[in-house]
C-alpha cells in the first residue's frame, strides 16, 4: 500500500466523525484538608531553627517492627516519591541510631540532617533498626518515623529496600537548595531554548 492509499483508507474510516465541540477538560483532584493536616502542618519545623527541643520525647505514634514507614509532603512528585521508595537514588550519607537514647537518636538525626543540607546532600539513609526487642516494640523506629514528620526541610520518607535494611532503616529526601533548584531551571531553559 502506497501513503496515499493509507490517507484515502483512513480518511473514509473517519469521514463520519464530528469533531468534539467542548476542548477543555477539567483534571482536578480534590483534596481533603483535615484539621489534623492543618495542625501537622504548623507544627512542623525548619533545621534552621535552634531549638532540637522541638521534636518531642514524650509521645509518638507507634508503629510494629515489620510495619512500612511512608510519608511524602504535599507538592513531592509520585514520580519521585517512587524512585525513593524503590531505592534509585544514590545513598549520599548514612546514620546508625542503633545503641543510642531516645535524646541522641534526636540529637543526632538533627544535627546530620543540618549537614547534609550544608553540604547539599539530599538522599540520606537512617538506619533505627526493627526494635524486635525493644520495650514497647518499634520504639525508635516509632520516634525517628515521627521526628522525620515533623521536619519541613524533609520532604518524603520511606522505609528501605531489603538490601539497605528493610523495615529497619528509612530513605530520607531532603529538599533542595536554592543553587540546586536555580542549576536545574537553568538546564531546563537551556533544553528548550
Amino acid at each position: 500500500m502506497s501513503q496515499d492509499d493509507d490517507l484515502d483508507l483512513f480518511q473514509q474510516m473517519m469521514g463520519d466523525v464530528t469533531p468534539i465541540k467542548n476542548d477543555t477538560a477539567e483534571h482536578q483532584k480534590k483534596h481533603k484538608v483535615t484539621d489534623a493536616h492543618i495542625a501537622r502542618r504548623e507544627a512542623a519545623i525548619w533545621l534552621s531553627e535552634q531549638d532540637p527541643e522541638y521534636l518531642s520525647l514524650d509521645n509518638a505514634p507507634m508503629v510494629r517492627p515489620e510495619d512500612v514507614i511512608e510519608y511524602k509532603r504535599d507538592g513531592v512528585q509520585e514520580g519521585v516519591f517512587r524512585k525513593l521508595r524503590l531505592g534509585k537514588y544514590p545513598i549520599q550519607a548514612r546514620l546508625d541510631l542503633h545503641r543510642k537514647s531516645l535524646q541522641e537518636a534526636r540529637d543526632e538525626i538533627v544535627k546530620f540532617l543540618k549537614q547534609c543540607l550544608r553540604m547539599d546532600i539530599r538522599t540520606v539513609i537512617i538506619v533505627h533498626g526493627k526494635g524486635e526487642r525493644s520495650n514497647p516494640p518499634a520504639l525508635m523506629k516509632s520516634y525517628t518515623a515521627s521526628w522525620l514528620s515533623q521536619i519541613k526541610d524533609v520532604m518524603c520518607v520511606h522505609s528501605a529496600q531489603q538490601f539497605h535494611g528493610g523495615t529497619g532503616a528509612v530513605y530520607v529526601l531532603l529538599r533542595k537548595s536554592a543553587e540546586k533548584k536555580a542549576e536545574n531551571r537553568e538546564r531546563h531553559q537551556k533544553r528548550m531554548g
